[in-house]
């Protein structure tokens, strides 16, 4: 089998390296990746915005199955390009996209599907958006562009003054682009947070092992949103019995509405929830596997990915076995550039990942990287996840950090309390359970 991944973030380099272990995959090539893909597949110069090239690359390598891992071609419709070509790919269509691609529609979609999620309105008039926020009682509200914003485009605002200004840059400042158009208002959740991927082929839902992300850039979640600061693996939080109600009243029902509309989904289906006293609550959706939830999960299984993908593709998700994983806990650490996730400089050159990788079960996924010459320097916000295996949470949080120690670069920064969410969450459940 001949592979195409999409992309060129941390999440496209772990899904290269999970599918280049495959028995069944003869090559895998990564359209245009990072100094990470480089070396466990071979890049291509092609944006994966351009759906174009990509199309006349899958058909003059043969290739057999392409996998995409970033949500705008996802919601530009490179699916359905690649399906009329007659080419396979894992991904939902255009439609389907929709998902993640207008927050507006999956408030709507949810609601009509009675999936759990925050009460909301929506807007696409300023005034009228500021004068709902001052007849609201509560203060603590959440804005959300309806468009894609690359993870940004939601504020959690503590005061009405901040929900406003909040309005404002998104629908007349503008800083989203068109993705301001609208915007979403909702009751801000309170809870734990946690990220739920499933594997879908139109009709069979295969779970794949929690995680929960750090969504904000500094330790104890404090500053901006950011893409993502690191993840853990599994969620102690989410036990089999809350796994089983997430996949009832969440997953499935929101499969099946995508079908009634017509919008058949086929792909990977990430549910970002909030863990409130009244059960799980739908944050967002996102259409692809989650970036960093992606490298914990997938350093975690065990199964054959390409074939798990292949399956999903073909609609056969029911012919394979369930996924096989390691018992072991994943966490990954985010590395990233001076200044994000504002402004950041590149081209600083990065030291220290051939000592990282001489670390046991430790593996470096590029983000933000390329190759010049013999070195790697830095290309982006996010630079690298540094993921690591332990017996347990701790244990694999302490052999990531030892990973991060190994690797400098002028700038170099990360979050220093990632995965320790999991350990009240452990003490949490004794306690309910005492």
């Amino acid at each position: 089998m001949r592979v195409l991944v999409v992309g060129q973030g941390g999440r496209e380099h772990a899904l290269v390296w999970k599918l280049a272990q495959s028995p069944r995959v003869e090559q895998v090539f990564c359209a245009p990746g990072n100094a990470g893909t480089a070396q466990d597949g071979i890049n291509v110069d092609i944006a994966s915005g351009d759906i174009e090239r990509l199309v006349k690359f899958a058909q003059s390598e043969k290739i057999d199955l392409t996998v995409v891992g970033p949500e705008a071609p996802l919601v530009a419709g490179i699916v359905d390009a690649f399906r009329g070509a007659g080419l396979r790919i894992f991904g939902p269509t255009r439609a389907a996209a929709e998902l993640e691609g207008s927050k507006v529609f999956a408030k709507e979609l949810m609601r009509k599907a009675n999936v759990p999620t925050a009460e909301f309105c929506v807007f696409d008039n300023v005034e009228a958006a500021i004068r709902y926020v001052d007849c609201r009682e509560e203060e603590t509200l959440v804005v959300k562009a309806d468009g894609l914003a690359a993870g940004k485009g939601v504020t959690v605002c503590s005061t009405k003054e901040e929900a406003k200004d909040a309005i404002r840059t998104v629908m007349v400042e503008k800083k989203f682009g068109e993705a301001g158009n609208r915007v979403v208002i909702e009751e801000c959740l309170v809870g734990q947070e946690a990220s739920i991927l499933a594997i879908v082929d139109g009709t069979t839902i295969v779970p794949l092992a929690p995680s929960q992300d750090h969504k904000r850039a500094y330790d104890n979640d404090r500053g901006p949103n950011t893409g993502g600061m690191g993840a853990y693996s599994p969620a102690p939080l989410i036990t089999p019995e809350l796994m089983d109600q997430i996949i009832e009243k969440i997953l499935v029902p929101t499969v099946h509405a995508m079908r009634s509309q017509g919008r058949i989904y086929q792909g990977c289906l990430y549910a970002g929830l909030m863990i409130t006293n009244q059960g799980p609550k739908v944050l967002e959706f996102n259409v692809r596997f989650g970036d960093p939830e992606a490298q914990p999960v997938l350093m975690r299984l065990k199964s054959d990915l390409a074939q798990m993908l292949w399956a999903a593709a073909e609609g056969r998700l029911n012919d394979i076995q369930p996924p096989r994983w390691d018992e072991r806990a994943a966490v990954c650490v985010v590395m990233a550039a001076e200044g994000y996730p504002g402004s950041y400089r590149k081209g600083d050159v990065i030291r220290g990942l051939e000592d990282a990788a001489q670390l046991e079960d430790v593996q470096v996924f590029h983000a933000g990287t390329l190759k010049q010459g013999d070195q790697i320097v830095t290309n982006g916000g996010r630079v690298l996840g540094v993921t690591a295996l332990g017996e347990t949470i701790p244990q694999a949080k302490l052999r990531a950090y030892q990973g991060v120690k190994c690797i400098r670069w002028d700038g170099a920064w990360c979050r220093k309390d990632i995965s320790d969410k999991a350990r009240l969450q452990l003490e949490q459940l004794e306690q309910s359970e005492g």
